[in-house]
């Protein structure tokens, strides 16, 4: 895991965090070391890009709900997002837990809907991430790379019905449960896809990394409209993103397999 070095006090006090609190900033296990907590405020680096500010920009509006809360950004003393390639956003308490999956998707649900509204973000197209090739690659707005899971995924594409929205692409990690509270989502990843491919993301990953079993992923998956179309596509999504970031090996492959068989099945 890759530590960050802390912000500095001048980062930290144009944020107004007070001087007392100063000595207690600490790593945070998530956010692959980068992470960093002064008393109720997270901070971690920031690209001060066009997702950065558009997100900050919707984040410290959205109405909450019962079903679902995000943390808030907080600006500078100057009210900008960004201080010396740094952002720092609202600290809630809570834990993420993989395995409680409907939950996941209630939350999602609710934050979709709030979302619902926004327009298409100028910034997705200008994205080069390995992320976000993979998701026009699951869309067939890219090319495939070799591989032959990859392949069979993209024979078995099929047209899909649902209108496109803004959505949270990597859910089933990042929302964090506190008894008492609504969930919290956390680390918006967006993308321009129906709310389905969100779903069907979080199923996939369930599915693969945390023993949800590949009957109950399409189970879940054909309660909804072009379910078994947005598995498939998550499937290729992730797929193709550990491709592109070159960790996709025999190990990989094995671990899919149940989930790509039941797809394809």
């Amino acid at each position: 895991m890759t530590t960050a070095m802390p912000p500095s006090n001048a980062v930290l006090a144009d944020f107004g965090i007070p001087a007392a609190d100063h000595e207690e900033l600490r790593n945070l296990h998530g956010g692959r070391g980068l992470t960093w907590r002064a008393a109720d405020t997270v901070l971690r680096p920031s690209a001060g890009d066009g997702e950065t500010l558009w997100k900050a920009n919707v984040l410290a509006h959205l109405p909450h709900t019962s079903a679902f809360r995000t943390p808030r950004p907080i600006p500078s003393a100057s009210g900008a997002w960004t201080v010396a390639g740094w952002e720092a956003w609202e600290w809630l308490p809570g834990h993420t837990d993989e395995t409680r999956v409907a939950e996941v998707l209630a939350a999602a649900a609710a934050f979709h809907r709030a979302v619902a509204d926004l327009d298409r973000p100028d910034f997705l197209d200008a994205a080069r991430d390995p992320w976000a090739r993979s998701d026009r690659i699951a869309w067939q707005e890219e090319d495939l790379p070799p591989g032959d899971t990859l392949r069979r995924l993209a024979d078995a594409f099929r047209p899909v019905a649902a209108p496109a929205q803004i959505i949270h692409g990597d859910l089933l990690g990042n929302v964090m449960f506190e008894r008492g509270q609504p969930p919290v989502i956390i680390d918006w990843a967006p993308y321009w896809r129906p709310v389905g491919f969100a779903d069907a993301i979080v199923l996939a990953d369930a599915a693969c990394w945390h023993r949800l079993a590949p009957a109950d992923m399409l189970r879940l998956a054909d309660d909804r409209a072009d379910g078994r179309q947005h598995i498939i596509r998550a499937l290729a999504f992730r797929i193709a993103t550990f491709q592109l970031l070159g960790v996709w090996d025999a190990e990989m492959e094995a671990r899919h397999a149940p989930a790509v068989t039941a797809a394809l099945s």
